[in-house]
């Protein structure tokens, strides 16, 4: 079952431009069928590790390195809160994508994206997990510059340079761990360090690759240039995938299965708050919608560090939850600026207004979205948003809380600008819904996010086993 939830998509991209030659419905279809595939699989899994089983799949190769996966509740969660989002985001592009050029090409790299995004989350080697990880820094590029225009092209690139020069440095802290184990393997590894913390030089390089990937503080500027893409893309960017890759990493690594320093502890957060801040401030005065959103995404990863980095349960299991309610809200703001941007063929809030006229169930999608990403209950980001302040306050980091609050307060006020900026107020502009698929993927996204908080305990509860697990408390 795991290896079909890798390979089916890494394999069965390169399948789809070819189908694409004799029919763009197969094409479409086919890699929503796939991206399913990941979906369901990860789904069918989720009895046995909730039971508490580890299950471990792979081939031994010479010097440390195996073709290994590993699905625990972390594998699993991840795997199914990317897949699926990837899902509904797919849907969403057989409207967005079917007027442009490079359909085919499109659709290849979505469904190899996700694949790797698969292969990252289950890999137990490092080796073959950088392998994963490079596949999405490309992938990222080609779809970063989808509209092939020169300023496109030079921000794809910036993206690409940046976040393979973090990759760089994380590969050279896994060689200093090959070094002083002789393996690859994350167990084989945590077995041969034992109570022992990773160095300081080798944290700090894998987690330049982990910054760098989630564009947190220094490494945050490729990001909301990256809103040059079509929004399905971006949403995959930044909700379901990318920035989502180094905190999933960072739990994997420095939560579940490597010791570090407790110094580690204060300083990830510090980063993450100042990164919150930062980024919070940078939206209050942009204009440009899909900036604003991806400036929020810089803030709210932020959170998920600081959850991930508590060191309590309570902490870890909210940073879980985050990404979940995360990826959900802000997969659909994104989608919704999408259609906005198509409709009104500008992305300068200055120049919108009064859509919720003409646009009421892409109002009411943000509108809800927004509400989950601000942590107003009862949608689900309130409750990931709690747990995590909990979290922060049971290690007693009084000051970065204080500091995280204020990051929070500023997330009210921007998105509720934006809203008031685009969807109230006299029209400017005239446009309405025309494709219902598109329409109805951010409602779906929108209904989500309210039903995350309604049936909270359910997620909340996977992630609380998941974060047991990953403490090694059960």
């Amino acid at each position: 079952m795991i290896l079909w939830i890798v390979f089916a998509p890494v394999i069965g991209a390169f399948i789809v431009p070819l189908l694409g030659i004799y029919s763009e419905k197969l094409r479409n279809w086919t890699s929503f069928i796939l991206v399913l595939i990941s979906f369901l699989g990860s789904l069918a899994l989720l009895p046995e590790v909730l039971s508490g089983s580890v299950i471990n799949v792979g081939r031994a190769f010479p010097m440390g390195m195996s073709l290994s996966f590993t699905a625990d509740n972390l594998a699993v969660f991840m795997a199914i809160v990317s897949s699926l989002i990837s899902a509904i985001i797919i849907l969403y592009s057989f409207g967005y994508i079917s007027h442009y050029d490079n359909r085919n090409e499109y659709y290849l790299m979505v469904v190899l994206f996700l694949g790797a995004m698969m292969g990252i989350v289950y890999s137990s080697n490092l080796i073959f997990l950088f392998v994963f990880w490079e596949i999405t820094g490309i992938v990222s590029w080609r779809l970063i510059g989808f509209f092939r225009e020169k300023t496109d092209v030079l921000l794809a690139d910036k993206a690409f340079l940046v976040t393979v020069f973090g990759a760089l440095l994380m590969l050279i802290g896994f060689i200093s761990l090959y070094k002083d184990t002789g393996s690859f393997d994350m167990m084989a590894i945590k077995h041969a360090l034992g109570t022992h913390p990773l160095t300081y030089i080798t944290v700090l390089l894998i987690m330049a690759g982990i910054l760098s990937k989630s564009a947190t503080l220094p490494f945050q500027t490729w990001l909301p240039d990256a809103g040059v893409a079509p929004s399905p893309v971006t949403a995959l960017l930044h909700a379901a995938v990318l920035v989502k890759i180094g905190v999933y990493v960072f739990a994997r690594l420095f939560v579940a299965t490597f010791p570090i320093a407790s110094l580690w502890h204060v300083v990830v957060p510090a980063i993450a708050v100042a990164s919150a801040i930062i980024a919070a401030g940078a939206a209050m005065i942009d204009t440009n919608l899909k900036r604003i959103i991806a400036y929020s995404t810089i803030s709210q990863i932020g959170f998920i560090f600081f959850g991930l980095a508590s060191g309590n349960v309570i902490g870890v299991a909210g940073g879980l939850l985050y990404i979940l309610m995360h990826g959900l809200a802000k997969a659909g703001l994104f989608l919704c600026a999408g259609i906005v941007e198509q409709g009104t063929h500008t992305k300068d809030i200055t120049k919108l207004g009064g859509l919720i006229k003409t646009m009421p169930y892409t109002a009411i999608a943000f509108l809800f979205c927004s509400l989950s990403v601000m942590g107003v209950p009862p949608f689900g980001g309130f409750f990931s948003k709690y747990m995590v302040f909990m979290g922060g306050l049971e290690s007693k980091q009084w000051t970065i809380s204080a500091f995280f609050l204020f990051a929070a307060f500023f997330t009210i006020i921007y998105l509720f600008r934006v809203f008031n900026m685009v969807f109230l107020g006299d029209a400017k502009i005239a446009a309405g819904e025309k494709d219902s698929l598109m329409v109805g993927s951010v409602m779906t996204l929108a209904v989500l996010s309210l039903l995350g908080g309604l049936f909270i305990s359910y997620p909340a509860k996977f992630a609380a086993i998941a974060a047991m697990q990953m403490m090694g408390l059960k």
